[in-house]
């Protein structure tokens, strides 16, 4: 095939078809985070408004039409506010289908003292919220809590999570692979269709998933569950084992028994 016929085909049926799936897979995407908040709503009520300024243009109803045009620039910039978070969601979420994925250069010691000491506090009825962060900073989280840096250890964990220590009602934060932060404070979700039994705990873990990357640890202080909060998504009452065989997947790495680690794994 020539020059000419292969732009001529590349034209004619690859640009479409690139055209097309583009602009299919941004409105997904983008209905996909709009449905699970009260946004849904006021995309409907602008597709109302759409039909109505049709209806209007084609029955030649002059007065509807004049209305709605000096409407039409306030609207869209009420809008552009109103959305602003689920804006952001939008282009997070964009930003982590990487084409390309990385391999992890961490170790995944401290995601077995991670899910040790959960398991731990989850069997004592006591509450957890350990987020992990990815590829996504949690800086502004971080800065609000307080400060360790420190060497992860299912001890430390514990020991934070405990209910005479000031930071258990807060978040542990890892990044790295070292304890960045605890007693930090995270957003609330705003899905419609979580649990109503579930507190303030579940709803923050699920409330940072959908504002990051981060994969997020609950321990239930109520009924002793553990669950992973990731990808705007809520995973209730899993088993340690399988709890361990996510984080290593998510995170891409690969444990080794016998290696020697620099994080104690005993409670």
């Amino acid at each position: 095939m020539n020059a000419p016929a292969l732009i001529n085909f590349l034209t004619t049926y690859v640009r479409p078809v690139l055209d097309v799936g583009i602009l299919a897979f941004l409105i997904y995407k983008t209905y996909q985070l709009l449905v699970m908040t009260d946004a849904v709503y006021l995309i409907r009520g602008l597709l109302i408004l759409v039909a109505i300024y049709g209806a209007a243009f084609f029955l030649n109803l002059s007065t509807v039409t004049w209305i709605m045009n000096i409407l039409a620039p306030g609207l869209v910039v009420g809008l552009a506010i109103i959305l602003q978070p689920e804006l952001r969601r939008i282009f997070i979420q964009l930003g982590r289908q990487s084409i390309i994925r990385q391999k992890s250069a961490a170790r995944t010691s401290w995601i077995d003292a991670a899910v040790s000491a959960a398991t731990y506090l989850a069997g004592k009825r006591r509450g957890a919220l350990i987020v992990i962060a990815r590829k996504v900073g949690l800086s502004s989280y971080i800065e609000k809590g307080i400060p360790l840096d420190a060497i992860i250890s299912s001890s430390l964990l514990i020991s934070v999570f405990e209910h005479d220590n000031p930071l258990h009602d807060g978040a542990a934060i890892i990044s790295q692979g070292r304890l960045a932060a605890a007693g930090c404070f995270l957003p609330l979700s705003d899905q419609q269709d979580i649990r109503k039994t579930f507190g303030s705990r579940h709803r923050a873990a699920l409330g940072i998933a959908e504002e990051s990357d981060a994969v997020v640890l609950i321990a239930s202080e109520e009924t002793g569950a553990l669950s992973l909060a990731y990808d705007s998504k809520l995973y209730y009452d899993l088993l340690p084992d399988e709890i361990l065989e996510r984080l290593r997947i998510l995170f891409s790495e690969h444990s080794q028994r016998g290696q020697t680690s620099e994080v104690d794994n005993e409670p």
